[in-house]
């Protein structure tokens, strides 16, 4: 039997580094999709431990926990913080996604060719819960993207990276 992550809304929360690192803040980029999800630290380590998509129950509370941490920098003006949340929670659906298309999840073979997708034989429910791990994460992502905090804040930080790099250039 896979022992199951347990994954829980962090107490005391997470700290808010780029409130307090006006560098750190505006080194950030919101780029494309999740890109720099997995670069950007220390963010990315204090998200990572919470993110997870093996099966439905785990996605579910994974997803959930993520957008705890999402509401909870939103609510302390941490930009950067919701936005790599909101990267986190992207990279669930994406993943997820990959492994119900992809037979282990991966898309590309060692020689660069795509591999094959999954066929109709899905005996086993894999494809399906991931499938379904996906569809979790989606609707968490689009909550997300039409949070009316975290656009404002995505706002706020535009104009501020904008002014930082002309006084810095």
């Amino acid at each position: 039997m896979v022992k199951e992550k347990i994954i829980e809304v962090p107490n005391p929360p997470l700290s808010t580094p780029s409130l307090d690192n006006i560098e750190l803040c505006y080194s950030y980029a919101i780029a494309r999709g999740e890109m720099g999800v997995l670069t950007f630290e220390p963010y990315k380590s204090m998200i990572l431990p919470f993110w997870a998509f093996r099966t439905v129950i785990i996605a579910q509370k994974s997803a959930q926990v993520l957008w705890e941490i999402f509401i909870s920098f939103c609510e302390r003006g941490d930009f950067v913080g919701s936005d790599m949340t909101r990267k986190f929670i992207q990279m669930g659906m994406t993943r997820a996604k990959r492994y119900a298309n992809h037979k282990g999840g991966r898309k590309y073979g060692n020689d660069g060719n795509v591999l094959a997708k999954w066929t109709d034989d899905d005996v086993d429910g894999k494809r399906k819960e991931k499938e379904e791990a996906s569809e979790i994460f989606k609707e968490y992502w689009r909550r997300c993207q039409n949070h009316e905090k975290y656009l404002e804040l995505k706002e706020e930080w535009k104009e501020g990276k904008k002014k930082h790099d002309r006084a810095n250039s």
